[in-house]
C-alpha cells in the first residue's frame, strides 16, 4: 500500500481563512477565536483532551477518532510550532503544547531558520529548511510505511498543494467570517480540478469538504 500525504481536520474560515492575523504568544490564531473555528471537534466524544464523560457521536466524532489513524509523521509551517519571527534567540521554545506534544510521531517543521532536532514524550521534532518535495521524502522515510500528515497552517499546505504532492484533504468550514489573515482558499472550486469534492452539512453548523485524487 502506498504512504498517502493527508491533510486531516484543518479549519477555516466562511470567507477562507486558517488563521487570523496578529499571532502572538497569547494568540496563536492571531484575531480569530480558536473556539469558533474548532469547537466542532472539541464537542465530540472522540475529543482527546475531554474530561467529562459525554460528547456527540456521528460523522464528526469519526473524523476526531480518524486524526491519528495510520500516521507516521507530520510535515507542519514553522507558525503551527512557534509564535516567533525571525533567527531565533535561544531554544527554549519547544512548541505550544507543553510537555506532552500530541503527535507521538516525528514532526518536521518548515522554517528557514533550523535548529537542533529535540524528542518529547515520543515526538521529534526536526527543523528543515527545504522545498516540500525534499521535506516530503525525508517524512515518508521517516513514517516508516504509514501515511504522512501535512498539519498546516494554510501556507504549508498549499504549497503542497502547489507542488501536487497532497492526496486527500478534510477541511472543515466554519460558519464565521476573518476578513483578514492566513489566507487557504478563495473557493474550494480552486481544487475541482485535480480532486473530487464532497461536501457534507453538520448539525454543529460546520461544513466538511472531502476532497480525493482524480
Amino acid at each position: 500500500m502506498s504512504q498517502l500525504v493527508r491533510v486531516q481536520n484543518f479549519c477555516v474560515s466562511a470567507d477562507g481563512f486558517g488563521a487570523g492575523e496578529g499571532q502572538s504568544l497569547e494568540r496563536p490564531f492571531g484575531h480569530a477565536d480558536p473556539g469558533e473555528l474548532v469547537s466542532w471537534a472539541g464537542a465530540t466524544a472522540s475529543w482527546p483532551n475531554r474530561t467529562e464523560p459525554g460528547g456527540s457521536r456521528g460523522l464528526e466524532d469519526y473524523f476526531t477518532r480518524d486524526f491519528t489513524r495510520n500516521i507516521g509523521a507530520e510535515i507542519m509551517g514553522r507558525n503551527k510550532f512557534s509564535p516567533h519571527r525571525g533567527p531565533w534567540a535561544d531554544h527554549e521554545w519547544q512548541g505550544w503544547w507543553g510537555d506532552e506534544p500530541p503527535f507521538h510521531t516525528p514532526v518536521f517543521v518548515m522554517t528557514h531558520h533550523t535548529r537542533p532536532s529535540f524528542t518529547l514524550s515520543g515526538t521529534t521534532f526536526h527543523f528543515v529548511d527545504a522545498a516540500p518535495a525534499t521535506v516530503l521524502a525525508q517524512a515518508r522515510d521517516a513514517a516508516d510505511g504509514k501515511d504522512v500528515r501535512l498539519g498546516g497552517g494554510a501556507h504549508t499546505i498549499r504549497e503542497f498543494l502547489d507542488a501536487d504532492l497532497v492526496d486527500t484533504l478534510h477541511v472543515a468550514v466554519a460558519p464565521v467570517r476573518l476578513g483578514a489573515g492566513s489566507r487557504f482558499w478563495e473557493s474550494p472550486d480552486e481544487l475541482r480540478d485535480r480532486f473530487h469534492l464532497e461536501i457534507v452539512p453538520s448539525a454543529s453548523g460546520v461544513t466538511h469538504h472531502l476532497f480525493w485524487r482524480k
